[in-house]
């Protein structure tokens, strides 16, 4: 067995879950200014019970970057310095806030409401920005920086829809109507994105540009844009008549994406620069720590599992902020 891909494979896992995960948390603190103050009850409790456990995933693919790969830990974090500053700040400013609303009144209140948002925000375009520029392989010049900077609008726009469709399943009524609304939006958004990065990503890296048109080598690539139009159609049909559809193509999008991002960059580690075995670490340190992973990663798992299928269904106004 291959030590160094078992790992690889397993950062990927770990980001992809969170980005899934904390994407509807995220998108729901975006969303928060577009609702009343009763909405907004309500979308805080849809993710109570969830979003602290939802960030498990970046400190465990974090940790896995430094413990599997030190080289590219060393190289990435350094590069990214500012962008990963900026999502910290983000994400504390995020909890702080999410934890201070219940308690304020007034015109405290709403600005823990803001700084909900502002720290959501914040943290969303910081990692789409980390994106960007980690799919560059870090080249200097404002033509990479705007590209980054799309790639975090886009990112934006994806915990949009993932916060919206999130609403659709978990909520009822008026404000499930407005979610449909923004998951309307929210898709358009996405779609845009999509669009731009797929024009973009060639131009901006030459490896990736040979890959995507070596033909007819990539023929079987068509898959995946063809297979994301056809879901991203079919959650613009089924908002407003499922519950579960929407979020489930939503996620769907989100998988097919990261699907295209690892042809694109693999064996890479740093693109263009580091392949996953050159930045690897010794493979008794891969063994020492893989055993640990047998027996956490199945609990971290079955955690998430038991809490989303114990607080399933729709929320109720109060059953958060008393």
């Amino acid at each position: 067995m291959d030590l160094v891909l078992v790992f690889a494979a397993l950062m990927g896992f770990a980001i992809l879950l969170y980005v899934l995960l904390d994407g509807y948390d995220l998108g729901i603190g975006m969303l928060m200014p577009a609702a009343e103050r009763k909405e907004q009850e309500l979308m805080v409790a849809s993710i109570a019970p969830f979003w602290d456990a939802n960030e498990t995933w970046l400190v465990l693919g974090i940790g896995l970057l430094l413990v599997g790969f030190p080289v590219a830990h060393g190289e990435i974090l350094g590069a990214l310095y500012l962008p990963v500053a900026a999502m910290l700040v983000g994400l504390m400013l995020r909890g702080v806030a999410f934890e201070l609303r219940v308690k304020a009144e007034g015109w405290h209140r709403e600005l823990w409401n803001w700084l909900f948002w502002a720290g959501s925000t914040l943290a969303s375009f910081a990692q789409g920005l980390m994106l960007g520029r980690y799919v560059t392989g870090f080249e200097a010049g404002l033509g990479y920086w705007l590209f980054a900077a799309v790639v975090g609008a886009s990112l934006c726009g994806g915990y949009v829809l993932l916060g919206a469709t999130w609403l659709v399943l978990r909520t009822r009524g008026e404000l499930q109507e407005k979610a449909v609304r923004w998951a309307r939006w929210g898709l358009m958004w996405v779609a845009l994105g999509i669009a731009l990065v797929s024009l973009g990503t060639p131009l901006a890296s030459e490896t990736v540009r040979s890959r995507w048109f070596d033909f007819p080598r990539t023929l079987g690539l068509m898959v995946l844009p063809a297979a994301t139009v056809a879901i991203g159609l079919w959650v613009w049909l089924t908002l407003g008549k499922s519950d579960s559809k929407p979020f489930a193509g939503a996620v769907a999008i989100f998988v097919l994406a990261f699907m295209g991002l690892a042809y694109s960059l693999f064996p890479y580690v740093v693109m263009d620069k580091l392949t996953i075995w050159d930045a690897a670490a010794d493979d008794s340190a891969l063994r020492f720590v893989g055993v640990g992973l047998v027996f956490v990663l199945p609990f971290i798992l079955a955690w998430q599992i038991y809490s989303h299928r114990v607080f399933r269904g729709k929320v109720h106004q109060g059953i958060y902020e008393r």
